[in-house]
This record gives structure tokens, C-alpha cells and sequence, in this order.
């Protein structure tokens, strides 16, 4: 889906990954050669292993970067959009009360996040030459500073 819309826009999307930092550094800098580029980071283990490696990676590559978290941002990264880590477990409490009041967990939905966390680091935008827009500013649930 993300493909399909990036290529009506006239974007061209391209994976990359690895499961070291050597693998990983190879990777962003053979990608940091592309013209206009951006990443992407997904959430995972390996991401989140060698988070620090990578923001220095995207600072060094002048790469603007959006991240599954809000501690990215925090160590430095650009801009994090992702479900909110405590509602689910809040929403969880509502399915032992019923659980427990009799339903059957199989009959139960499956949710999905309803609330989301944007938070933005304005001195990684400043270093890649990046004004953060105001009205995005106004709705990040986090700016660093």
C-alpha cells in the first residue's frame, strides 16, 4: 500500500536493511547516494539495537529519518510517529474485566492502536536545514528541544 501511494506521488520507495552494523552502514551509505532521499525505519529488534548507529547514520547522510518510536527522537533522530505504548495496556484491562465477567477471549476483537504519538527533534531539523512546519509542531504530543 505505502508503495502503491509513494509511486502516485511520483516517489520512488526502495528497502534496505541488514542484521549487523556493518550490514546496516553499508546499506545507508549505498542508499545515501540516491538523490532526495529519506528513510524510513521500521520497528524491529535489530532497529532498535542499533538505534544509536543509525541516527548517526542519518545525521551523517543529511537523511531526513522517521522512526517507530519516541525514544528515537530522543537520542537525536528527526521525527517519530507510532501507537501509543500505554493504551493498549489500558484497553486490556476492559478485555479481563469481560473475560472474567465470562466472554470467551476467542469472541473478543482484535483492537488496533486508536492513539497515536508524534514527537519532533528541532535540533536534528535545524542541523539537515529542515523549518518544521507550526501547525506540525502544535500537534506533536513531543518536541525536543
Amino acid at each position: 500500500m505505502l508503495q502503491t501511494a509513494a509511486s502516485s506521488l511520483g516517489i520512488e520507495l526502495s528497502s534496505i536493511g541488514g542484521r549487523d552494523a556493518r550490514e546496516i552502514e553499508g546499506a545507508v551509505i549505498e542508499f545515501a547516494h540516491s538523490p532526495n532521499g529519506g528513510l524510513i525505519v521500521l520497528g524491529s529488534a535489530v532497529t532498535v539495537l542499533h538505534r544509536d548507529l543509525i541516527i548517526a547514520l542519518a545525521a551523517r547522510h543529511a537523511l531526513p529519518a522517521v522512526y517507530p518510536g519516541t525514544y528515537f527522537v530522543t537520542a537525536g533522530g528527526l521525527i517519530s510517529y507510532s501507537a501509543d505504548s500505554t493504551d493498549p495496556h489500558r484497553r486490556a484491562a476492559g478485555y479481563v474485566d469481560r473475560i472474567l465477567k465470562g466472554e470467551k477471549p476467542a469472541n473478543l476483537p482484535v483492537q488496533n492502536p486508536t492513539k497515536y504519538e508524534l514527537a519532533v527533534n528541532l535540533k536534528t531539523a535545524k542541523a539537515l536545514g529542515l523549518k518544521i512546519p507550526d501547525r506540525l509542531l502544535a500537534t506533536a504530543d513531543e518536541v525536543v528541544e
